[in-house]
């Protein structure tokens, strides 16, 4: 008989913010990484990772408030108020360093936490996001090849949208894993009530930071970009790199701007190299 080895030990918690529960699980055991999804997620995006990271590192995933199954918020959350959210998951679960991994709207809660300099911060993989660093304040020449990139990847997404594929996910995935594009709709779904596109217009209000910003940030950081991403540019992180000394930049071909979920197996590896150098 096979003898597998034990599943990683999970818990489930609630973290109360003033009116407002935080749901957060913690799998596993070891150094601490934490998870935060974006607009078209919540904590269960992450289970490709968490499979993956879970055998050697103690991964937090949580849902941003306003989430399911995080309390639901009339009018819908203030992204100003997530880096404090996770400032206060830090704390209560007395983490002593985190490495933090964020996808898209994610970004805005790690870019912000990761300023504060609280000198927890080990790592930072900003997936498929710049956070609140502004896109419009890159140097050139890629600062020129955002207007057209815009209005490219504007008619990408209408025909997404005309073909019932969810832009997050992309048109490759939809008709190369299908499964895959079902699933995240699913995971989705669970937020369906929540008005995105008004939270979407607050996260671009509040992305108001130059990339030289960034360098204050005291710990090694990654970008990781698909290459056919329609929601943020894949250049800009080249151009935030170039003005950040700790930083670089890995881009994935063939994968579009939830690229943790498409190519979960490149992804896993490229960011376990990461976390093992930056120790």
């Amino acid at each position: 008989m096979t003898v597998h080895p034990p599943l990683p030990a999970r818990r489930i918690g609630r973290l109360q913010r003033g009116a407002h529960r935080i749901h957060y699980e913690v799998t596993g055991a070891g150094p601490a990484i934490v998870f935060a999804h974006g607009l078209g997620g919540n904590h269960l995006s992450w289970w490709q990772q968490v499979a993956h990271f879970a055998p050697r590192y103690a991964c937090i995933t949580f849902a941003h408030r306003g989430f399911a199954p995080s309390s639901a918020i009339a009018g819908g959350p203030d992204p100003g108020d997530y880096a404090g959210d996770l400032a206060a998951l830090i704390e209560h679960l007395g983490l002593a360093d985190v490495r933090i991994l964020a996808q898209s709207m994610g970004g805005w809660t790690a870019v912000e936490y990761a300023l504060r300099r609280s000198g927890k911060l080990k790592a930072l993989v900003l997936a498929s996001t710049t956070g609140t660093i502004d896109p419009a304040r890159m140097r050139e020449p890629e600062r020129l090849r955002l207007q057209e990139w815009t209005a490219a990847t504007a008619r990408a997404a209408a025909d997404c949208a005309g073909r019932g594929i969810h832009v997050a996910a992309g048109a490759r995935m939809a008709a190369e894993q299908p499964a895959l594009h079902l699933l995240y709709r699913h995971i989705d779904d669970m937020n369906a009530s929540l008005d995105k596109l008004a939270l979407r217009e607050r996260l671009m209000t509040g992305r108001t930071r130059a990339p030289e910003e960034l360098a204050a940030v005291d710990c090694p950081v990654l970008f990781i970009v698909g290459d056919e991403d329609l929601l943020i540019p894949p250049f800009a992180a080249d151009a935030i790199a170039a003005v950040v000394p700790q930083a670089r930049v890995l881009h994935i071909a063939d994968a579009g701007h939830s690229v943790y979920f498409e190519r979960a197996q490149v992804f896993n590896r490229q960011v376990a190299e990461f976390l093992e150098r930056a120790g």
